[in-house]
C-alpha cells in the first residue's frame, strides 16, 4: 500500500522496535527494568494535584479553554522567567502556552515553514527537532549537538552551501539525548550569529531545572537582543513531574509567538482550564519539590554511574538532564545502537533507547533514562554483570548487522 507523501518522509520508529520486544516480554512474565523512555515515574507534587481537583469541581471550567492559554497561566510563566533568568516577558505577546514543548516545535514548524525551507538541527537530538521541520515541508541540515567551536563552523558552512538561505537553527541544552550543557558565551555568540545572518533560533530548554552543579542552565533570551530571533520552549513535565497533563510554553520573539497562536487557534481550544490553573498553582507556588526532584535525579545518577562501572560499562556522568548518553561497550559497538539495544533487553533485562533513533551520529550510543529508583538500578547492575560476564559467548551467536560500518 503506498504511503502519503508526509508519512513517506518519517523513517521507521526504532523506538517501536524495542517497545514491541519489551512487550512481547513482560508478556512471558520478564522483570524488565525500563529505562527506555524519558517518562518521569516521580509523583507530581500534591499541592497541584489538590488544585486541580478543586477547580474540576467547578462546571464552569469544564467549557472550552483558551488556546494560547488562559491570562493567568502566561502571567505565571512570565513571571517564572523573570524569577529566574531575569528576563521580562509581556505575557500577552510573548508567552504561549503549549500542549507540552513538543506540540509546540510541531506547530512552530507548521506556523513558519514554506516547502523546501532549510532549518539547522543539531543531529543526534530530540526527534521532533528534526521530523516536525520534516512534516512541514522543510530541509534538515546537521550541525553537532556538542556546543563549540565545531557548531559555528557547520553554521557557517550551512549560510553559504544552502540554497536558499536557512530560516532556523535549533538549540536544545541540556540536551536530550547527550545531556550536553551550554553556557551564556556560547549562547551570546549563537544569538551574534542567527541576528548577523536574519536566522530564527528555536531554543528548547525543557530540562532547565534538572542540572546536577551550582550554575543553573542559562536562557537563550538572557542574551541581549535574543529576543529579537529567538522562541524558546518549556515544559512542566519534568520540572514538576507532570508528563501526561501537557503543558508547556513558547516564549520570546513576538513575530513567532503570533504565527504559532494562529495556527494553535485553527488546531486546538487549549489544555483542560483546570490542568491550566493547577500549571499556574505550580508555577507561582513553592520551589522545595523543584530541588527534591533534582536531588532524586541526582542520586539516582550517581547509582547509575557508579553501579554499571562496577559491572564493566564505564557511562560519563551528565550535568544536567534526566538522561545518561552512554558509549557503547567496545565488544558491542559493530552491532550498531539497536542491536545492542534488543541484546540488552533479551539477556540483561534492561531496556534503554537506541541512539539512532536520535539520528545517524548517535549510532555508537544508547540512551538510559534515570526514571527507576536506585533500588532498581543495582538490579540492572547486576544484571548488566552477568550479561557482560558472557559477552563473548553473547557475541559469538549474535551476526553483526553493522559489523561493515
Amino acid at each position: 500500500m503506498e504511503e502519503f507523501h508526509k508519512t513517506r518522509r518519517l523513517p521507521p520508529y526504532v523506538f517501536e522496535q524495542v517497545n514491541k520486544l519489551k512487550a512481547a516480554a513482560r508478556a512471558q512474565g520478564a522483570d524488565i527494568i525500563d529505562l527506555g523512555m524519558g517518562n518521569p515515574d516521580l509523583p507530581t507534587p500534591p499541592h497541584i494535584v489538590e488544585k486541580l481537583t478543586e477547580v474540576v469541581q467547578d462546571p464552569r471550567t469544564h467549557r472550552y479553554s483558551a488556546s494560547k492559554g488562559i491570562t493567568g497561566l502566561r502571567k505565571a510563566q512570565a513571571a517564572y522567567y523573570e524569577r529566574r533568568f531575569g528576563v521580562k516577558l509581556n505575557p500577552n505577546t510573548q508567552v504561549v502556552a503549549t500542549l507540552g514543548s513538543k506540540e509546540g516545535f510541531a506547530n512552530m514548524a507548521q506556523a513558519i515553514t514554506a516547502p523546501g525551507d532549510v532549518v539547522l538541527s543539531p543531529n543526534p537530538s530530540y526527534p521532533i527537532h528534526t521530523f516536525g521541520f520534516l512534516m512541514a515541508g522543510a530541509a534538515i541540515r546537521a550541525i553537532p549537538a556538542e556546543p563549540g567551536p565545531e557548531v559555528f563552523h557547520a553554521l557557517e558552512r550551512a549560510v553559504i552551501h544552502s540554497v536558499p538561505k536557512p530560516i532556523a537553527v535549533i538549540m536544545c541544552y541540556p540536551a536530550n539525548p547527550t545531556a550536553y550543557v551550554a553556557d551564556l558565551e556560547f549562547y551570546k555568540d549563537v544569538v551574534a550569529f542567527a541576528r548577523k545572518h536574519d536566522i530564527f533560533i528555536l531554543s528548547d530548554l525543557a530540562y532547565s531545572e534538572i542540572y546536577f552543579g551550582d550554575t543553573p542552565p542559562p536562557s537563550m533570551l538572557q542574551v541581549p537582543g535574543a529576543i529579537e530571533v529567538t522562541a524558546e520552549f518549556t515544559s512542566l513535565s519534568k520540572t514538576f513531574s507532570m508528563p501526561g497533563w501537557r503543558v508547556g510554553f513558547a516564549v520570546g520573539n513576538e513575530r513567532l509567538l503570533a504565527a504559532l497562536a494562529r495556527v494553535k487557534s485553527y488546531l486546538d481550544y487549549g489544555a483542560f482550564t483546570p490542568i491550566q490553573v493547577a500549571a499556574t498553582a505550580a508555577l507561582n507556588g513553592p520551589d522545595d519539590c523543584i530541588v527534591e526532584m533534582r536531588n532524586t535525579y541526582k542520586r539516582r545518577r550517581d547509582v547509575l554511574v557508579e553501579s554499571f562501572g562496577r559491572a564493566g560499562w564505564n557511562i560519563p556522568a551528565p550535568e544536567a538532564s534526566m538522561f545518561a548518553w552512554a558509549p557503547i561497550p567496545e565488544k558491542f559497538r559493530a552491532l550498531g545502537s539497536l542491536e545492542f539495544s534488543k541484546l540488552l533487553l533479551e539477556k540483561a533485562e534492561i531496556a534503554v533507547a537506541p541512539g539512532i533513533g536520535f539520528g545517524e551520529y548517535g549510532d555508537d550510543y544508547v540512551r538510559i533514562g534515570l526514571v527507576e529508583n536506585e533500588k532498581r538500578l543495582r538490579q540492572a547492575a547486576r544484571n548488566l554483570r552477568r550479561f557482560l560476564e558472557t559477552a563473548d559467548e553473547t557475541l559469538h551467536n549474535v551476526v553483526p548487522v553493522s559489523a561493515a560500518r
